[in-house]
């Protein structure tokens, strides 16, 4: 065995140490030794961002306490100021390619993409064992739903929906007052939006735009049919289309009917039915009524679940409101949800702002829920990545809540996108299916409507898309079919 001074000893570890302080600083919590998903709370995350120029730029100013070490947007003009914000974080406009070169240095994903690519991203995120926060909708599709709920239950991630109000004092109050019995039996709900506020219900563009520099339009396009450029799309107004969006329901609703799916114990509805304005094959339509029924559930301590009917209403439909308005109350013109019960009226805004009872009581009740602290929506599930698989305090909108409400919310889509049916659809939301559609049902849509006046006479010239098999269209509204080159994965064994 060679001899070894002190001095040289000494020299020697200075100089692995060095060697150590100087190797790159971006490790995942695995590297350092530890196991995976518990870190001190002291410890800082390494978090990737996608999808950063619109929402999921204030989904990261609520990270900041953590190392943000990628951002990705497939538009470099739309997200330029947060790359200029996060200057040490690596940039790119395909995920996949962050992915290649990043996610193994990554302990946690931010997804806040148009709707339609929620899920695939999301979903190779969770299999490489990384927490993920996903901007609401979680999904376009209830397929795409229930495999990231049952990939996080299987991989033990740390999830959250980005449907804040979750997380707030508000709804906390408001389920706190259901639960206790202040409302009494709920058997309707009527819920309604002023949204949208982006261009639907209009036709297809024809115009074959040029391509900006700063823009991956495919990457954009992603798991979805291929179309020309057109800049109706993108940014922000993929709400509007759905091949990208959901509309003002998958917009919307998440966070104006957290309260009612949690407070009431919603779970699956059995029927569903859909109208609209105009209904055509690309856009959203412009205003909607959607109504879902939902059978009895187990009734809580104080409070009973009879069958409940949802009626929801957007594009500025608001329900005729049987009771006066309270002295000093006004509804939130983003959004309103009112539970009629058997004691009560209870009225609630968007994220849960400012619950009160029409009887003008403000009942004080026991505090029912965990309470998140500030009411910081982001920073709750920093917390939960941050905990081991074990003890981890689920966030406020963990996948195992978020994902029944999502699925609940774009099953409605897909009901309004089936009206022409003209029938009460039942749900078997167990198995993902409408089961009563007849076998040898058609539908179509419009795809071009040019009615014009001639000569002081309306003529009506409508161009319908082919009749196609209710049922199979039916079964793509639930899982789509992604394009080539594109894997949308199956459902997990648990």
């Amino acid at each position: 065995m060679a001899k070894i001074s002190r001095r040289d000893f000494l020299k020697k570890g200075s100089a692995a140490m060095a060697g150590m302080i100087i190797a790159p600083s971006i490790v995942p919590s695995t590297v350092l030794g530890k196991t995976y998903g518990h870190k001190s709370p002291s410890d800082k995350l390494n978090i990737l961002g996608v999808g950063v120029g619109g929402r999921g730029a204030s989904d990261l100013a609520g990270m900041e306490t953590e190392n943000i070490i990628g951002l990705c947007d497939v538009d470099w003009k739309y997200a330029k100021h947060i790359f200029d914000k996060y200057p040490k974080a690596k940039r790119y406009k395909d995920w996949r390619k962050m992915y290649d070169e990043m996610l193994k240095s990554a302990d946690a994903v931010m997804v806040a993409t148009a709707d339609h690519t929620h899920a695939i991203i999301a979903a190779n995120a969770i299999m490489s064992g990384k927490h993920v926060y996903v901007e609401k909708p979680m999904t376009l599709y209830v397929y795409e739903s229930r495999l990231l709920t049952m990939l996080a239950k299987k991989y033990k991630v740390a999830t959250q929906m980005g449907n804040q109000g979750a997380s707030m004092a508000g709804t906390r109050k408001a389920i706190n007052w259901l639960w206790n019995g202040e409302v009494g039996e709920v058997t309707r709900i009527d819920s309604f939006t002023n949204r949208p506020i982006w261009p639907q219900g209009i036709p297809t563009p024809k115009e074959k735009m040029a391509i900006p520099d700063t823009l991956d339009w495919d990457s954009f396009i992603g798991p979805a049919k291929y179309r020309d450029y057109n800049s109706i799309y993108t940014p922000w107004n993929f709400r509007g289309w759905w091949d990208f969006g959901s509309g003002a329901l998958g917009d919307m609703a998440n966070h104006i009917l957290q309260v009612a799916s949690k407070g009431l114990n919603l779970g699956y509805p059995d029927e569903v039915i859909g109208s609209s304005t105009m209904l055509m094959t690309d856009s959203c339509p412009s205003a909607e009524k959607i109504t879902y029924h939902f059978p009895a559930r187990d009734n809580m301590k104080k409070m009973a679940c009879p069958p409940v009917v949802l009626n929801w209403y957007d594009g500025g439909i608001v329900p005729e409101l049987p009771f006066d308005m309270p002295e000093g109350k006004t509804f939130d013109e983003n959004g309103v949800t009112v539970y009629y019960g058997t004691k009560d009226t209870l009225v609630v805004g968007t994220y849960g702002n400012n619950p009160f009872l029409v009887s003008g009581r403000d009942p004080k009740v026991p505090e029912m829920q965990r309470i998140v602290k500030d009411d910081h929506h982001q920073q709750d599930w920093i917390r939960a990545c941050k905990e081991s698989p074990e003890n981890r305090v689920p966030s406020a909108s963990d996948f195992s809540e978020a994902g029944p409400l999502n699925e609940m919310i774009v099953m409605g889509c897909a009901a309004v996108r089936l009206q022409e049916l003209h029938q009460w659809l039942k749900w078997d939301g167990k198995n993902m299916k409408f089961t009563n559609i007849p076998a040898n049902a058609k539908i179509r849509s419009i795809i071009e409507d040019n009615f014009h006046i001639h000569d002081g006479h309306p003529t009506f010239d409508r161009k319908y898309s082919e009749p196609i098999d209710a049922n199979e269209y039916a079964a793509r509204l639930i899982k789509p079919v992604y394009r080539e080159g594109w894997t949308l994965p199956e459902l997990p064994t648990l």
